[in-house]
């Protein structure tokens, strides 16, 4: 038996922020970023709309990128001392993930993180509260997926929460969100779709109701990210249904070991941190060569290429092709190739802020954190230590996989 779960009511197209009327429920509070909504206008339009469902609004606003443990517990606070029965997240990956793991402590005081962080292990929510998530980025797709993404900094690590029980009740997808994106950020986002597409399509747990979405989502990054990081805003609301239909792909099928390798990298140097979307496009070329040795995935990956029209003869040639796409997707998009080359604010530099020196004393225990990581179980091919290892090696100085 496979379960297949999404949220309760998805609302799409432009204007369905509007949505939030529909909801029903005494108090409500709005979990957001860092500005851009209230720059924008959203965030007072999100509370307008809930206040004219009759609910009380409190705000819990500057959640960062990335956003901490401490973050979490701070705003679970706010909701232990407010008692809202609506949970609204509004913005990008990161307000809306880190409100996922509050809700959960609102839900459950006594719990810690570790406690959270055991996969598919949580308690029943919504004894408190529901859920409804709001995305302005077109990528991470957590406004329909079952997992946050948290950050240790006092490890360096960023760890995973999956549990179906943190799928969204609700998720709006309104265009006009996204079309306020910087370009960079429109160039991270979609690169981690297209990640999720692609690792969702040849995960060990894909299946028949998870591999249309990602393919109907490979095809629509493929014909819009471009044009969209160029300013062509049809294609910046197209991008926004692609992500979400890549994530509706992969909260069901899960991931691979690009993501385990992109979670336990970002945040691992001193210089700085490897942006989440950019890592994954960093790595996906690498991941898909040393997933091709094993020959179920060399097929559907082979699949992905003659449904993307890119020609080949045979099953090496369209895997190549495959990998070709995507590096130059990275070209177009100006994103670095390998980690060596990673600059500031994920630009490529002839030299990165990540040494030599601080990659090589960090390897073992970055290999053996992704390795450990949630999302390298349904992984085609699963990695040794030493793999693994040579797997980021190849990723931080852009040579061939050979192995």
């Amino acid at each position: 038996m496979v379960r297949f779960t999404l949220p309760r009511d998805l609302y799409h197209g432009k204007g369905s922020l509007e949505a939030l009327k529909t909801l029903e429920g005494k108090k409500a509070i709005i979990c957001v970023g860092g500005g851009s909504m209230k720059r924008n206008g959203f965030l007072q339009k999100a509370e307008d709309y809930l206040k004219e469902a009759g609910m009380e609004v409190k705000l819990f606003e500057g959640i960062e990128s990335d956003p901490s443990v401490e973050t979490v517990m701070k705003g679970a606070a706010v909701m232990t001392e407010f008692e809202p029965d609506w949970i609204v997240a509004i913005g990008g990956g990161s307000p809306i993930d880190a409100a996922k793991a509050m809700w959960i402590k609102y839900e459950y005081p006594d719990t810690t993180f570790e406690d959270m962080c055991k996969v598919f292990g949580l308690p029943k929510l919504r004894k408190k509260a529901h859920f409804c998530a709001v995305s302005s980025t077109s990528g991470t797709a957590t406004e329909v997926t079952a997992f946050s993404i948290i950050t240790d900094y006092q490890k360096g690590i960023k760890y995973p929460i999956a549990d179906f029980e943190i799928t969204p009740d609700v998720a709006i997808v309104d265009p006009e969100l996204a079309e306020t994106m910087p370009v960079k950020l429109v160039a991270h986002t979609g690169m981690d779709a297209m990640t999720h597409a692609i690792e969702a399509y040849v995960s060990t747990a894909n299946c028949d109701y998870t591999d249309p979405l990602a393919l109907h989502a490979m095809e629509m990054i493929q014909a819009n990210l471009v044009k969209s990081y160029n300013g062509d805003m049809s294609s910046r609301d197209a991008m926004h249904n692609a992500q979400c239909l890549a994530g509706m792909a992969f909260s069901n099928a899960l991931l691979g070991i690009v993501h385990s390798m992109a979670h336990k990298t970002g945040a691992a140097f001193e210089g700085g941190h490897i942006i989440h979307g950019a890592a994954n496009a960093m790595y996906l070329p690498k991941v898909i060569k040393f997933n091709a040795k094993d020959e179920t995935a060399a097929k559907r990956y082979a699949f992905i290429a003659d449904f993307l029209h890119l020609g080949g003869n045979t099953q090496d040639e369209k895997i190549d092709n495959l990998i070709a796409m995507l590096r130059k997707m990275n070209d177009d998009l100006n994103i670095p190739h390998c980690i060596k080359n990673y600059g500031e604010g994920g630009l490529p530099a002839e030299t990165g802020f990540v040494s030599e020196e601080e990659f090589k004393a960090k390897l073992h225990d970055i290999a053996a954190n992704a390795i450990l990581d949630a999302c390298t179980g349904s992984n085609p091919r699963q990695p040794s230590q030493e793999e693994m290892e040579k797997l980021l090696t190849c990723c931080y100085y852009d040579t061939e996989v050979d192995f």
